[in-house]
């Protein structure tokens, strides 16, 4: 890697803080405030789940999510002419949606870390971790029915046809454990439902905002969408490949859970004999050995899973950046959805 790359990559990294550090400072007294206002029992999980307290309440420094979907939203708002701060109820409620799915996802992936810390189900049990996420999908509608912005109906349509296309795409993940035989198509398809989805609505919801036409919102909605194939991308290198120390998760997460994700599936789909291996090792009805969760790694590299997604992660950028040239035709304008673009396709862990 040159000088002038790292030059770069540093230059795009401060930006793209900076775009979230704005964010979150916009985003967070409203969230705060929805939460505030749950049912003590409910309260006490959803905040323990964004980080900003411990079980019993007090006050913790645990990591929160990076609030790149919020942040999606004003940027998008800015990107079409409009003042970001007149979307903070709109983004919070993004957020919302997303860490309601995070809080059922968890317990559907029966997951035991997020965050570096134990998932909330985990520490309150099943059932309490799934009604806070349930209300807390309440509150994203609420801010969107009680914000006077004339682009709110349109913003409660976006995001519950959103949340109906991620439970469809939970469902089909679900039902992929099931089947030794699923395509790269397939995996394509759920992966633009659980991931694609709520971004490519975020930065819909954020061009109405900012006074931007139904055609700029479509744009801007495949935009989003694309980015979410490409965060989907990485994220699953991630889950194979992060440092432990880093992700919070096990070492190859999704090798032990034995998930399709992208790459293995390119891999299982490969026809090479490292790709044959990782399915005989895939159907063992038995935990994997460390050697063995090593050995489903480098097959699912050496069968080309891990340079197919890296390839394919950057066909859905280019193609993101088509669709953002439809609805923001001026480049300066879009300046902060490029840089969290660029951050989220350019994660390593």
């Amino acid at each position: 890697m040159t000088s002038s790359t790292l030059e770069r990559d540093h230059r795009e990294g401060h930006e793209a803080a900076d775009v979230l550090s704005r964010a979150r400072a916009l985003v967070d007294p409203v969230l705060r405030a929805a939460v505030d206002s749950l049912p003590g029992a409910m309260r006490k999980v959803a905040g323990y789940h964004f980080g900003w307290w411990e079980a019993d309440g007090s006050p913790s420094a645990a990591p929160a999510g990076k609030a790149i979907r919020p942040a999606m939203v004003l940027a998008a708002t800015q990107a079409l002419g409009g003042t970001p701060a007149t979307a903070t109820a709109a983004a919070a409620a993004v957020e919302l949606v997303h860490n309601f799915t995070l809080l059922h996802d968890d317990v559907i992936d029966r997951d035991e870390t997020r965050r570096h810390r134990p998932t909330a189900w985990r520490v309150f049990g099943t059932t309490e971790a799934i009604l806070a996420g349930d209300a807390m999908h309440s509150l994203a509608l609420r801010l969107l029915a009680e914000d006077a912005h004339p682009a709110a109906p349109d913003a409660i349509r976006r995001l519950t046809d959103c949340v109906v296309e991620l439970c469809e795409g939970q469902q089909i993940d679900c039902a992929f454990e099931q089947r030794n035989d699923v395509s790269l198509t397939e995996c394509l398809a759920m992966a633009e439902a659980k991931t694609g989805a709520l971004l490519g609505a975020a930065c819909a919801m954020g061009a109405r905002y900012g006074g931007g036409s139904a055609e700029a919102a479509q744009a801007m909605d495949g935009f989003g969408r694309e980015i979410g194939l490409a965060f989907q991308l990485i994220d699953d290198l991630i889950g194979i490949w992060g440092d432990p120390a880093v992700t919070g998760k096990p070492v190859g997460a999704d090798l032990v859970s034995r998930k399709k994700s992208l790459p293995v599936v390119a891999a299982l789909g490969s026809g090479t004999p490292e790709g044959h291996r990782l399915g005989t090792l895939y159907a063992l009805e038995r935990p994997l050995t460390a050697e063995e969760l090593a050995q489903c790694a480098a097959d699912v590299e050496a069968a080309g899973g891990r340079g197919w997604a890296q390839g394919e992660s950057c066909e859905r950028m280019a193609a993101a950046m088509a669709q953002l040239a439809v609805a923001v035709p001026e480049p300066s304008a879009a300046d902060e959805l490029l840089a969290l673009a660029e951050l989220v396709t350019r994660r390593t862990h």
